[in-house]
């Protein structure tokens, strides 16, 4: 919802400020009519249905994945295509993958979205609208920003969202901010205090790798990335989860595997992540299972923890890195 729309209706009206609350609240909850926010007088009701849309996001298309997982394609009122995610786990977990940006500035040669044209910035209500959007649907526990976009790119909005987030059900534990090592958001995330997970998009153990990969380690290289990390981790005691996307032939090997086991001290600040990688238009391949699972056991013969990353939604190109405002079937 546009909120200072909220607000500016409200007022021309007179309400008491407590409106704009109340109305949070329905949403929260989520309420998918004002006609459910039986609190508010009829008339303020009506109002609020004409002039202020539940939603500043427009659904564009939905595809819904054999194990559960939903995608959303979305377009802001400007015309940006935006995609979220809802993924359903056995335990009982509805976790939100939800994006920042409108496609990405940062052309990682593994990931749909930075093909993609950049069309900007969201703002907290956008961000916030894709997850109101599935909290519809029922209710929402997690919540992950590993969608469109580099978050800290976007720092402030994603910020503002997530302090609205728990209304929904999604406590700042619960969630996590993933980044390919833009250091100044790090910094900036630390210094909040709040216990929001950091991920950091590693993918190779090794500076000339990880450019080729990833021209923001150009801009920030490896070693100062995983300090910042260290400073993260030392301020909020939090583990840093590091993402590693396995690619054949590519950064798969035992060797490369005890790179990464060196420069993961202390090992209580961070645990591994490593991720399938699922299909692009990319010319990368992914690594087969057995590739993975010995470099899974040279990190954990390493004392390094580490865990393999379950693939949601790949038939709907819905799974990390396939996000590219594609409508599936």
């Amino acid at each position: 919802m546009d909120r200072d729309l909220l607000s500016e209706t409200l007022a021309r009206r007179d309400e008491p400020p407590y409106r704009a609350r109340q109305v949070w609240a329905w949403l929260a909850r989520g309420a998918s009519s004002y006609a459910e926010m039986t609190d508010l007088p009829a008339t303020l009701r009506a109002e609020l249905a004409e002039h202020v849309p539940l939603s500043t996001l427009a659904l564009e298309h939905e595809a819904r994945a054999s194990d559960g997982t939903v995608k959303a394609l979305l377009r802001t009122g400007r015309g940006q295509a935006v995609e979220t995610v809802l993924m359903r786990y056995r335990d009982g977990r509805r976790s939100l993958c939800l994006s920042s940006q409108s496609g990405c500035p940062l052309t990682c040669s593994f990931c749909a979205t930075g093909r993609m044209r950049f069309a900007g910035n969201l703002s907290a209500d956008e961000i916030l609208d894709q997850a109101l959007h599935f909290r519809r649907q029922g209710e929402v526990d997690h919540a992950v920003f590993m969608g469109m976009g580099e978050p800290m790119m976007n720092l402030d909005a994603v910020l503002e969202a997530c302090a609205l987030l728990p209304a929904m059900g999604i406590a700042n534990r619960r969630t996590a901010i993933s980044t390919v090592g833009w250091i100044p958001g790090i910094e900036r995330l630390s210094a909040s205090g709040l216990p929001i997970r950091l991920a950091l998009s590693l993918h190779a153990p090794e500076d000339e790798l990880r450019s080729a990969l990833m021209a923001v380690n150009d801009r920030y290289p490896l070693a100062d990335v995983l300090d910042a990390c260290r400073a993260d981790h030392a301020i909020r005691r939090r583990t840093v989860f590091i993402e590693y996307v396995m690619l054949a032939g590519v950064n798969d090997r035992f060797e490369q595997a005890l790179q990464l086991a060196r420069l993961l001290s202390p090992r209580e600040a961070f645990k591994v992540n490593l991720i399938p990688y699922n299909p692009t238009d990319s010319q990368l391949q992914g690594s087969g299972r057995d590739a993975i699972a010995a470099f899974r056991s040279a990190l954990q013969s390493r004392g390094v923890p580490v865990t393999v990353r379950l693939t949601r939604g790949r038939e709907i190109a819905a799974a990390c890195g396939q996000l590219a405002a594609q409508a599936a079937a």
